[in-house]
């Protein structure tokens, strides 16, 4: 399977950079700019009209090097359906805002509708076809649980929704989120290889796919992977997590987008609670950083640092 896992992140990141300067000009043509919030970090303006949307190139990419491998590892099918079903949800919010010419497209009721369906699927799924969907195993524990339907099913849904929604919200600077989802899929992949899973070789093309985006994508960026990107990741990684019986793990190797949802959460109650005081200067967390100094690069930089560490703390947790 090392021979198969190393080919499928190669030839996604081929994949992936070529079609880039050839996607990017495209969406340029069409106008798929990228409509940036006027409440947002005013350094930020000067975004406006960047390509989006440019998820679609990492997919394509670890679609079509992951077709080589369905036959012989059925386990992606599920990581697969995940990112196509989630991607679709965010294609859909992306061509709103496009057509719409603002900063939000599909209202939350039905991105939330959309993200339900989905998780439903991939939630029957689990506990109809999957061997073993149900059994989860306790990080740094020696700990196995199999969880009862009537557990498995709301703890699957939530935990979906608030990777998914994690993972979207990580997506507001150059990089950021390719970079922090580049090295947890890098996680799951070295996981998968150590314990035989099949889903090694989707895994890893995600990795290669979102290296091959990274080189267009980084400060300044020529493309963003709008929510089309964002919410696809999102389904990857809470889909690999449960494949190999691990989601918990995401609060150690995902703990950048739990902590950028819980500071959104946070913003909004305090804000609230205290008749319109700010607990941050800006909500998600990357922009407070942003506006107490700190370069785009330098929050990329450490949220990756950060992340990369955590992937090691959790190796130790396995």
């Amino acid at each position: 399977m090392i021979r198969e896992t190393i080919f499928a992140i190669l030839a996604a990141f081929v994949i992936s950079a070529v079609l880039c300067p050839v996607v990017i000009p495209f969406l340029r043509r069409l106008k798929f700019g990228q409509q940036v919030r006027e409440d947002g970090p005013q350094a930020h303006l000067k975004k406006s009209g960047t390509p989006t949307m440019g998820g679609i190139v990492f997919l394509i990419s670890a679609l079509c090097t992951s077709a080589f491998f369905v036959r012989d590892f059925p386990e992606i099918i599920p990581v697969l359906f995940a990112m196509v079903g989630f991607g679709l949800v965010g294609f859909l919010d992306d061509y709103l805002k496009i057509i719409m010419k603002r900063s939000e497209g599909l209202n939350p009721k039905q991105k939330l509708l959309g993200q339900l369906i989905v998780s439903g699927i991939l939630c029957y799924y689990f506990l109809e076809i999957v061997p073993g969907g149900n059994v989860m195993r306790i990080p740094f524990t020696d700990i196995t649980l199999t969880l009862p339907w009537y557990i498995f099913v709301p703890f699957f849904l939530f935990v979906l929704l608030a990777t998914d929604n994690g993972v979207n919200l990580t997506d507001g600077l150059d990089g950021l989120c390719s970079s922090v989802t580049v090295l947890v899929a890098t996680f799951f992949t070295v996981v998968a290889l150590g314990e035989g899973s099949g889903i090694a070789p989707v895994t890893g093309a995600v990795a290669g796919s979102l290296l091959g985006f990274l080189l267009f994508n980084v400060y300044p960026a020529k493309v963003f992977m709008g929510d089309t990107g964002s919410l696809a990741l999102g389904g990857f990684v809470a889909v690999s997590a449960f494949s190999l019986h691990i989601p918990f793990i995401i609060l150690i190797v995902g703990l950048i987008y739990v902590v950028e949802v819980c500071s959104v959460i946070l913003q909004v109650t305090y804000f609230k609670a205290t008749g319109g005081k700010r607990l941050f200067k800006m909500a998600p967390i990357h922009h407070h950083f942003e506006l107490c100094g700190w370069s785009e690069t330098r929050v990329v930089t450490a949220f990756a640092i950060v992340t990369a560490l955590l992937c090691l703390v959790a190796f130790l947790g396995l």
